[in-house]
């Protein structure tokens, strides 16, 4: 892993993750069209009291879209950057992807990277923008979110990057459900072994990796299949997280800076986080 480390703009804080915890809630609802995706996916949850949510989309359809690509930083300051935007004339279906629902300057913001397919039939994946995306066509949505435990979206001084991280409430957990982590994994840390400590800071046995947004320095696959390039965008499409590493296993999305997208499990050890990863970890395993 060493030689994939990039060096940030920033000084670098001795506690690579945070990480603090809730009870968590389910909730499964149907994106509504005619709103932007930061909209639709804000009503249910802050109707719900959830503060922050990790989220899986499905199915659906925008028209505009927008969307950046993961890009080299030309600066000669940032470790890494991003492309300017995109936007395809006509409907863009959604395949799958995840969102880290949180806020930004008091109010919602969504951080969300998915696959879809454009009006002339290519298929894609990236970074939407999600004020400016609007839903045509009902998207399905499963989010799993918690009440005392905010996502706030702020200036980071080690990456120089605007990003979500976890601060915990003053307010008391109502009702009963999972426990509930809601984690943000600083730059340079492997992602498998980083979400495996948080495991063990909170007690976890095992934990299903719920939604999942990030990004790493190039990738290394179970399958022997790797990306080299350092500026990518990833989303997570399963993850069981176990301090127990022969039960650890987790599954992605990722897209380069060319747009080649790749698939598969990751191997422990060998990928680094290149500016951020937000998850969102529920404690236990499901029976499937």
């Amino acid at each position: 892993m060493a030689e994939r480390r990039l060096g940030q703009p920033g000084p670098s804080p001795l506690v690579r993750f945070e990480s603090f915890e809730g009870v968590g809630r389910r909730f499964d609802f149907s994106l509504e069209p005619g709103l932007s995706i930061n909209e639709a996916i804000a009503r249910p949850l802050r109707a719900g009291d959830i503060k922050a949510a990790a989220l899986t989309l499905k199915g659906g359809a925008f028209n505009p879209f927008h969307y950046l690509m993961p890009a080299l930083a030309t600066d000669g300051y940032h470790a890494a950057w991003y492309s300017e935007a995109f936007s395809p004339v006509g409907e863009t279906r959604l395949q799958v992807g995840n969102a880290t629902f949180g806020e930004r300057d008091g109010a919602p913001f969504v951080h969300c990277h998915a696959i879809w397919t454009e009006p002339d039939g290519r298929r894609r994946a990236d970074h939407i923008l999600p004020h400016e995306t609007i839903i045509i066509q009902p998207i399905e949505v499963t989010a799993w979110g918690v009440e005392t435990v905010r996502m706030i979206s702020e200036p980071d001084e080690e990456t120089a990057f605007t990003l979500f991280h976890p601060v915990p409430t003053e307010e008391r957990d109502r009702g009963q459900g999972p426990r509930t982590v809601i984690a943000r994994v600083r730059p340079n840390e492997d992602i498998i072994t980083a979400l495996e400590a948080i495991c063990r800071r909170h007690g976890f046995g095992h934990a299903e990796v719920r939604g999942g947004v990030g990004s790493l320095i190039g990738a290394r696959y179970v399958n022997g299949e790797q990306v080299d390039d350092i500026a990518t965008e990833v989303f997570v499409t399963r993850g069981r997280i176990s301090p127990n590493c022969a039960e650890t296993r987790l599954e992605i999305a990722m897209v380069d800076t060319q747009g080649n997208l790749t698939e598969g499990s990751l191997r422990r050890g060998e990928n680094p986080v290149c500016i951020t990863f937000e998850v969102c970890l529920e404690e236990g395993w499901d029976a499937n």
